[in-house]
């Protein structure tokens, strides 16, 4: 907290950060570990190393997802270039982390402003969601080729094509993670502000795991569609 103003700002702004981000991560981890089991079957262990890669990258993307639309306290003026790339940086700066942002004293958003955010951050998902396609499917892809020089079987899926796999994510963040969890910032804060949550805080908590665990099913049978329509899988 002391030496990492990120995460000090987001805490003062919202104490159930952390927890956001590890339920995000649980949930994620335990719902792609029971899919990667019952899709390899018996060749998990074998496919350990394609697991593993994709855990990790899963990681990666949860506290991106969670971290990038979390509200944080704006502390002083912060220090900006010149001219149009200062202009740029200040505009950015004023626009509220999630289209669904309370306000709080010192900090008020316009409705433009908060249309802007969905697609700035549309864009930051999608850039988030290219390179940890990169990573991760290049990753996928080596152990694929290297493990089929050495064996090769009939039953071997082709290998995904590496770039059209990194655009996929690219676009599944931007729209439909960046849709997604703009919603679920905006329903947690109705949560959080009502009269039952503040008197029973585990309440607001059960609803970010109920809630959470439903966007994770529904945006990995989605996730497979698009997949699937764009012929990666």
């Amino acid at each position: 907290m002391r030496s990492w103003a990120m995460l000090r700002n987001r805490m003062l702004a919202d104490p159930s950060f952390l927890f956001k981000i590890g339920t995000e991560i649980v949930i994620d981890s335990c719902c792609a570990t029971l899919a990667e089991v019952q899709k390899r079957g018996k060749d998990f262990w074998a496919e350990f190393e394609l697991y593993l890669a994709d855990l990790l990258v899963g990681v990666v993307v949860n506290v991106a997802l969670v971290g990038m639309l979390a509200p944080y306290v704006r502390i002083g003026q912060p220090s900006v270039s010149k001219g149009f790339v200062g202009r740029m940086q200040h505009a950015y700066g004023a626009l509220p982390s999630s289209v669904f942002e309370a306000e709080r004293p010192g900090t008020r958003f316009t409705v433009n402003q908060r249309i802007g955010t969905y697609f700035y951050k549309g864009v930051l998902y999608g850039a988030v969601g290219f390179a940890c396609g990169i990573i991760g499917q290049g990753i996928a892809n080596l152990i694929m080729t290297a493990k089929r020089s050495v064996k090769k079987s009939e039953e071997d899926i082709p290998v995904p094509p590496l770039l059209k796999s990194a655009a996929l994510w690219g676009v599944f963040l931007a729209v439909s993670s960046n849709t997604r969890y703009q919603i679920i910032n905006g329903l947690e804060r109705l949560v959080e502000a009502s009269p039952l949550a503040k008197q029973v805080p585990p309440v607001a908590m059960a609803f970010t795991v109920g809630v959470r665990f439903a966007n994770n099913i529904y945006g990995g049978m989605q996730f497979v569609d698009w997949a699937r329509w764009s012929g990666c899988q």
